[in-house]
C-alpha cells in the first residue's frame, strides 16, 4: 500500500532540511504540540492534553541533546530550555493552561529569531545579488 503522500512530503521535507532547518521545525512542532495541549485543556480531555505535553517536552529535550553549550549563550539556552521543560511538566501535573502562555511565548519567540539567523545566513551565502 502506498504511503501517505503528505507523510512522504514530510519524510523527504526532514531529510533534506539543513541543520538550520531542522532546528525550525522543531521550534514548530514544539508550538504546535503546545496548542494541541491547549485543546485539551480546553475540552477537559486529559489524554490529548497529556500525550501533547509529552510531545512538545520530548521536542525540549531534543534541542538540549543537540545544543552547542560550549559558548555562553548555548549554557544560557541550555537553562531555558530546562526552564521549559520543567513548565510543561508542571503543566501538565498541575492542570495549569495558563503556565503554556509562558512556555509557548519563548518558544515562539526562540522560532522567530532562529529563523531570522537562517534568512541572515542565506544572504550571506548566497550574496545579495551584486556586481561583478
Amino acid at each position: 500500500m502506498a504511503a501517505n503522500p503528505y507523510q512522504a512530503y514530510q519524510q523527504g521535507a526532514v531529510q533534506t532540511a539543513s541543520p538550520g532547518e531542522l532546528t525550525l521545525m522543531l521550534y514548530n512542532g514544539c508550538i504546535k504540540f503546545i496548542k494541541m495541549a491547549r485543546m485539551g485543556f480546553e475540552q477537559h480531555n486529559i489524554e490529548v492534553k497529556n500525550e501533547n505535553l509529552l510531545k512538545a517536552q520530548k521536542i525540549i529535550q531534543e534541542l538540549m541533546v543537540t545544543l552547542d553549550t560550549s559558548a555562553t549563550v548555548g549554557k544560557e539556552m541550555m537553562a531555558m530550555y530546562d526552564y521549559m521543560n520543567q513548565r510543561l511538566i508542571e503543566a501538565n501535573v498541575q492542570n495549569r493552561v495558563e503556565i503554556l502562555d509562558e512556555v509557548e511565548q519563548y518558544a515562539v519567540e526562540f522560532r522567530d529569531t532562529w529563523k531570522q539567523v537562517i534568512q541572515m545566513n542565506r544572504k550571506q551565502t548566497h550574496g545579495s545579488g551584486g556586481q561583478a
